[in-house]
């Protein structure tokens, strides 16, 4: 008889991991009982926006906040968008500078663009933002909002949130923290005027995002639905009970599924290091547990990624010329690390100690191959 191949490896869970199993069995209950508008009156409608607000208590749980201060929203980059525009709006009066990190994701940069004049406060090698930096920006004149990410997705490295709320706040400055990357695997700290969560990361489902916002930040209407600015036309209300249901589950044991896998992203990092011409790239223990990102010198990002999709490995790539932009992770740039032949890890909380073996195993010969077609190999 013929052996069957060895089940394919998923190792590209950043932003969208498979659902959590009780994610699913909310979402199939919600399904019937939260299909009516929570808006409306009638008893269905009531029905419904109790699984809502139950969501949103469960929510704010979490982020050490209030349940008026959460609300769901159509996606992760609208809750960011909504955040940045509105929450420069909302202080017009004091100016229009938009202090942000380099290594924020394309969302915010881009919607700080759109706010006013945007200040971007550069990173190390390791990707973390200089705090000093920071505290000197917020504290000059004509700064609405500030923007630092609590960690970044794509090389692990959490960022100094605490001390630049700090400075922030002494300046009168809220600032959004974007927790898309790090809730449901770390703990996010209560220092945030403004939060951004991303569902589809720790478990739950795509299609809805989180903002929570506290009570002292004013966010005023910046679209044409001002009836609904938070989520134009609403959101959800399965997809919205489904990611709380995920988040609770999640950080019911939080401290023991990150300490594991940050063991193997370790032996990930240890592995790739010995590889010939490579640079593992964030910060080795200031970092999210399940993120490791490493690049190589003549490799082709894209090559390589299609190589270990062949052997069974889902990866993914924050380098990039790719195909759709044609430009090196900004991110990566912002480092002055090597951009290209990038691979990026992000482990599930199912991924086990023998897929990354499985995965060690294969990925030195898969560079040695992509080497040798690109024919610099030993160079």
């Amino acid at each position: 008889m013929e052996s069957s191949p060895p089940r394919r490896v998923h190792l590209d869970n950043g932003g969208r991991a498979p659902w959590h199993p009780l994610a699913r069995e909310a979402f199939l209950q919600a399904l019937d009982d939260g299909w009516a508008d929570p808006r409306r009156l009638h008893a269905e409608g009531r029905r419904a926006a109790r699984l809502v607000d139950g969501a949103r208590e469960a929510v704010a749980a979490v982020l050490g906040a209030r349940t008026e201060e959460v609300r769901f929203t159509h996606s992760h980059t609208a809750a960011l968008h909504r955040a940045v525009l509105a929450g420069a709006a909302g202080r017009r009066r004091a100016g229009d500078r938009v202090v942000v990190g380099a290594t924020e994701r394309a969302a915010v940069l881009h919607a700080a663009d759109a706010a006013g004049r945007r200040e971007t406060i550069p990173v190390d090698r390791l990707g973390r933002g200089d705090a000093g930096a920071f505290a000197a920006a917020v504290a000059g004149p004509g700064v609405a909002l500030a923007a630092l990410q609590h960690a970044n997705g794509e090389v692990g490295t959490l960022q100094p949130v605490e001390q630049v709320h700090d400075a922030a706040r002494a300046a009168g400055v809220p600032l959004l923290v974007d927790a898309g990357a790090s809730l449901g695997h770390a703990r996010v700290p209560e220092t945030w005027d403004l939060l951004a969560a991303d569902p589809a990361d720790w478990g739950g489902p795509s299609g809805v995002g989180v903002l929570a916002a506290r009570g002292r930040v004013r966010l005023p209407d910046v679209g044409p639905e001002d009836a609904e600015p938070w989520a134009p036309g609403g959101v959800s209300v399965p997809l919205a009970f489904a990611s709380a249901v995920a988040l609770e589950s999640v950080q019911a044991d939080l401290d023991a599924a990150g300490a594991r896998r940050r063991e193997l992203v370790d032996r990930i990092r240890a592995v790739v290091a010995g590889v010939p011409d490579v640079e593992v790239v964030g910060d080795p223990e200031n970092r999210l547990p399940h993120v490791v990102t490493f690049s190589f010198l003549y490799v082709d990002g894209e090559a390589l990624v299609t190589e270990l999709d062949r052997q069974g490995f889902a990866v993914g790539s924050g380098s990039a010329c790719t195909a759709s932009t044609l430009e090196p992770s900004h991110v990566l740039a912002a480092m002055g690390v090597l951009t290209h032949g990038n691979v990026r890890i992000a482990l599930d909380r199912t991924t086990s100690a023998e897929d990354v073996e499985r995965f060690l195993a294969v990925l030195p010969p898969a560079v040695e191959r992509v080497r040798d077609a690109l024919g610099v190999r030993g160079l």
